[in-house]
This record gives C-alpha cells, sequence and structure tokens, in this order.
C-alpha cells in the first residue's frame, strides 16, 4: 500500500470527507430559510405554514439525535454515517420535486431524521482513530464545516436559484449528499489494532466492554455534559438566530450590509475554535493530562463570553460585530470541545450515545431560551437578555470542574 493510505495518513483523509459533509450537512438544512420567500409564494403558504415546515423538521431532528449515537455505537460510523447521507440526499432530491406542501413537508421532516447521524458517527471516528494530543485539532477541524456551510449557503442557494430555479437547489445539494456517501464508503476504513491502542490507551478492555445504556445514566458525567449543553448551547443559538435582526433592528445595518457582514462572527468563530483546540492539545503534549487540558481551555475561553453585556451599551454595528466575533470565538470552542470532553470521559463504545442525549438536550435549552427571549426582547429590553448570557458559560465551567470526570465500567471479570 502506497505511503498516502498509511493509518496515519488515511485518518486525515477521512476527516477532510467529513469536513465535506458537515458542510454540506449544513448547507442542506439552510436552504429553505434562504428560499422562504420563494417557497411561501409557491406553495401558497404564509408564515404560520412555514413555521409548520421548520417545527418537522426541527422535531424529527431532535427525536433522532439520541437515537444516532445508539445507532453509532451498537453499528459503527461506517455503516450508519453511509446510510445517514444518502437519507439526506434523497429527502434533498425530494424537496427540489414535492409538488404539494405535505410533499415538501414530508421530505423536511425525512432531512430531520437523517441529518443528525453525521455528529455521533463523527465524533466515533475522532475518538477511535486520535490520540489525545491530536484529538481536539482533529475534532474542530470536522466541526469547522457547520459554520462553513452556513457561511456559503446564502451567496450558493442565491445564484442557483437566480439563474437554474428555486428546485435546482435542492437537486444540487441531494446529488453533491450522494458524492459525499460514495466517498465515505470508499474512504472509511476501521482503525488497525495499533492506531486504536494510541487512541484508547492501555485499557481496550474498557473500551471494548463499555456502559449499557441503562448504566449511562448512573454517571455523574452523563449529567455534567448534559447540564453543560443546556445551559451552553443557547448562546451560540442566539447567535445563529437572533444576531442577524438585532443588526437590522438595533444597529442600523440594511438587509444587504447583513448579507455583506453578518457572516464576519461566523469565520472569525470557526477559525478562533480551530485555534483553542490546538491549544488544548499543545497542553496535551506539554504533558496535560487530556481532560484536564480540554478543562483548562474552556475556562479561559469562557471568560470572553460575559463581554456581551456591552452590547447595548456600543451600540454601533461595528462594534457588536466586534463583541460578537469575540463572543462566538467562547461558544463554538465549547461547542467543538464538549464532543471530545465526552470522548476523554467516556468509552469509546458510548461516545456517540453520550453525544447523541447532548445534543438533544442542547436543543432543548436552545428551544426554551429562544421563547423567553422572543417574549423579552420587546418588553425588558436586550440588556437584561445579554446579562443572563454572560453567566450562562461561566455557570457551565462550574459544572465543568465538579461534575465531569473520567468514567470506567465495572468489567465482568468472573469465570
Amino acid at each position: 500500500m502506497s505511503s498516502s493510505f498509511k493509518p496515519e495518513n488515511r485518518r486525515w483523509l477521512i476527516i477532510a470527507v467529513i469536513f465535506i459533509a458537515i458542510v454540506f450537512n449544513y448547507f442542506d438544512r439552510q436552504i429553505v430559510s434562504i428560499l422562504k420567500p420563494t417557497l411561501k409564494d409557491v406553495y401558497k403558504i404564509d408564515d404560520r405554514g412555514y413555521a409548520y415546515i421548520i417545527n418537522i423538521f426541527t422535531f424529527c431532528y431532535a427525536i433522532m439525535y439520541p437515537v444516532s449515537g445508539w445507532l453509532v455505537d451498537k453499528y459503527g460510523a461506517k455503516k450508519v454515517m453511509f446510510f445517514g447521507v444518502i437519507g439526506w440526499s434523497l429527502a434533498s432530491l425530494g424537496g427540489g420535486f414535492a409538488r404539494t406542501v405535505g410533499q415538501f413537508s414530508f421530505f423536511r421532516g425525512m432531512l430531520g431524521l437523517a441529518e443528525p447521524t453525521n455528529f455521533p458517527a463523527q465524533l466515533r471516528v475522532v475518538t477511535v482513530w486520535f490520540p489525545g494530543k491530536l484529538r481536539a485539532t482533529a475534532n474542530s477541524l470536522c466541526v469547522a464545516g457547520s459554520s462553513i456551510g452556513a457561511i456559503i449557503s446564502v451567496p450558493l442557494v442565491t445564484f442557483l436559484e437566480i439563474n437554474f430555479g428555486w428546485q435546482m437547489v435542492f437537486i444540487v445539494a441531494g446529488t453533491m449528499g450522494l458524492v459525499i456517501a460514495l466517498l465515505w464508503i470508499l474512504v472509511y476504513r476501521d482503525p488497525p489494532a495499533h492506531i486504536l491502542q494510541e487512541a484508547t490507551g492501555n485499557d481496550t478492555a474498557v473500551e471494548k466492554e463499555g456502559f449499557k445504556w441503562g448504566q449511562l445514566w448512573a454517571t455523574k458525567s452523563l449529567w455534567g455534559i448534559l447540564l453543560i449543553r443546556f445551559v451552553t448551547d443557547p448562546v451560540w443559538y442566539f447567535c445563529l438566530m437572533w444576531l442577524p435582526g438585532y443588526l437590522r433592528e438595533s444597529s442600523g445595518l440594511s438587509k444587504i450590509e447583513v448579507g455583506q457582514y453578518g457572516w464576519i462572527p461566523f469565520l472569525v468563530a470557526d477559525i478562533g475554535a480551530i485555534g483553542t483546540a490546538a491549544w488544548s492539545d499543545y497542553l496535551v503534549r506539554k504533558g496535560r493530562k487530556p481532560l484536564n487540558a480540554r478543562k483548562i481551555m474552556l475556562s479561559c475561553v469562557a471568560c470572553l463570553s460575559p463581554l456581551c453585556v456591552l452590547t447595548p451599551y456600543l451600540p454601533s454595528a461595528f462594534s457588536t460585530i466586534l463583541i460578537f466575533s469575540v463572543v462566538a470565538i467562547a461558544c463554538l470552542s465549547w461547542l467543538f470541545t464538549i464532543s471530545v470532553v465526552v470522548a476523554e470521559s467516556f468509552p469509546s463504545k458510548n461516545v456517540a450515545s453520550v453525544l447523541g442525549i447532548a445534543g438533544g438536550c442542547g436543543a432543548l435549552g436552545a428551544v426554551i431560551f429562544n421563547y423567553f427571549v422572543g417574549e423579552m426582547m420587546g418588553t425588558v429590553g436586550a440588556e437584561k437578555i445579554f446579562l443572563v448570557m454572560a453567566f450562562l458559560h461561566p455557570i457551565g465551567v462550574l459544572i465543568l470542574w465538579t461534575m465531569i470526570k473520567p468514567e470506567k465500567p465495572k468489567l465482568n471479570t468472573a469465570i
């Protein structure tokens, strides 16, 4: 076999395919929000009908996230991710050919069921292919595809719609997904013994055994991970869902200017989160225990999040973009590296299940927080909302240091 396909090189090729998959995972889910005016006109629906379509996707996504984690731990990352990508590709193609709002809603629900397979599979791959000194960097390079997908979706969707029609957007997305599925099945291999040994350490018996599903819920670290995602995810969701509107309504940017500059915090967040992940890997190479290295890095970047309280008092668009660029680094660093914390705290057999449960819990926290933001933004003002957000990551730091530790199942040694 050529040197380019040595396991040490193959793992980076695997990461590249996962990155591309996550880019188009987010591209697919962003299509509807960008095509909203067109779809309302085509299907003769109002905002309530549009919300119905969005909620179908979100509901299916939230339900399937924990199930996807369980499937990855049971059947492996290769199979689950392959069929997941095939599923969301067919859903995208179906959206392009749908003729009624019912058909279109069905395919958006199908997309919601298929897309969550990506992230538990990605974490399982990073856990078994990469040692602690490289794990956070590899994980951040994968997950960075989410923000890149959000950044490229607006210009790409707009270009395709203007030049080829709105249906072509879904057809291109679905076709790209099928290509990614083919790449994945050709590139991915389970790690050889020496790579798995390097990644999991000497305790391979524990890694093979893992926790039973019910045993996971008795671990303190699982509850800590759930609380952290529940508390910290809402800040990132605020950046995604509320920041563009805030820039227009409170900072004075026009719709075109938001399109020109609103992507900056997300790009800065991607670069910053990859950098902080690399720093935590550097701490491991310098002798820190991997889990402690993640805790130190996350504690340091959490100090950036409270800067959001300055936003209402520096009302220019430039200052708002600057502050949220810094805050977004903290948000995305936590979102990226909490997955690595899962990998450092649980056997590789369980990491996908834990991430799936945690992802659902983070989404629940975001739903609750977004509800209160919608209720409070016009009454108590943005100042109090930013004040609440300032404390969420520091609370996450407290949970991180008091509840998260390496969890090892008791092996059955009876003969």
